[in-house]
């Protein structure tokens, strides 16, 4: 009995949470017409595909895919590298102060973005960066590193002692060892971090909305949050908006979703 009333608690609860994406996707798909007349939780009469192609035209959306993606692609290589190498001197190097090292990286983790604005507003006008995919690649690469960091540092404090030494005898140096050892076996960790960090990076607003200011630059949730506002788009347009700006998102991580899995399910092994 009980059995049955979890399950459908649970189907319930799937039902809720999905539901909203159903109805915006059903909106996006009717014409302004059949909208009007029968509403928004009705089925399209037909699929129209015009709200969809009058938004990608009007925002130039492929434009602020290939931002969205640039931007959060190099966050994603560049944060796990810079992780990488933090968490190799701290957690396997041992360096001195390693505590007090991993306690800054906690304390930056828990800085809301709104205390960093300031300081990065005037240090990327200072250095001719401000209104460049550039500072927003950096500055996120900076932020998430601390995450990852913080992280890996964990991880890898636990890494077998005896395969670096077996390495060490065979002639590889640190460099060597943490390329040819130590990344290999952390390989699904360091995926499942990747694609954290490329989904947080895309699904970012406040901080790209500060620092891309030219439309040319400009991300998805930026654009879509901007358009938000304006009056002359309709329920439609904006249903269409919406399920173009999540769809990327959710495909990238139904790609990944194996990739995602293993490592969280190795990691647990581990």
């Amino acid at each position: 009995m009980r059995r049955g009333a979890l399950t459908a608690s649970l189907a319930v609860l799937a039902l809720a949470m999905v539901a909203p994406f159903v109805i915006v996707a059903l909106n996006a798909v009717k014409s302004k017409r059949d909208y009007t007349a029968n509403g928004p939780f009705s089925l399209p009469e037909g699929l129209s595909l015009e709200a969809v192609a009058d938004f990608w035209i009007r925002v130039d959306f492929g434009e602020k895919l290939f931002n969205s993606a640039l931007i959060s692609g190099s966050v994603a290589v560049l944060a796990v590298l810079l992780s990488v190498l933090n968490a190799y001197a701290i957690g396997i190097g041992r360096v001195r102060g390693r505590m007090w090292v991993l306690v800054v990286f906690l304390a930056a983790n828990t800085l809301p973005q709104e205390a960093l604005v300031y300081p990065l507003y005037y240090l990327a006008k200072a250095t001719g960066l401000y209104d460049t995919r550039l500072a927003v690649i950096i500055i996120f690469t900076v932020i998430q590193s601390a995450f990852g960091t913080y992280l890996l540092s964990a991880v890898l404090g636990q890494f077998p002692r005896e395969i670096l030494d077996a390495a060490h005898i065979d002639g590889a140096g640190r460099f060597r060892a943490l390329w040819s050892v130590v990344v290999p076996i952390s390989r699904p960790t360091l995926s499942v971090l990747m694609i954290f960090f490329f989904i947080w990076t895309w699904n970012e607003f406040f901080l790209p909305l500060i620092f891309l200011v030219s439309n040319d630059n400009q991300t998805v949730p930026v654009v879509l949050g901007l358009l938000q506002g304006e009056k002359m788009m309709d329920a439609t347009m904006s249903s269409a908006a919406a399920l173009l700006g999540i769809v990327p998102a959710v495909a990238f991580f139904l790609i990944f979703q194996r990739t995602l899995t293993r490592g969280v399910t190795v990691g647990a092994l581990k």
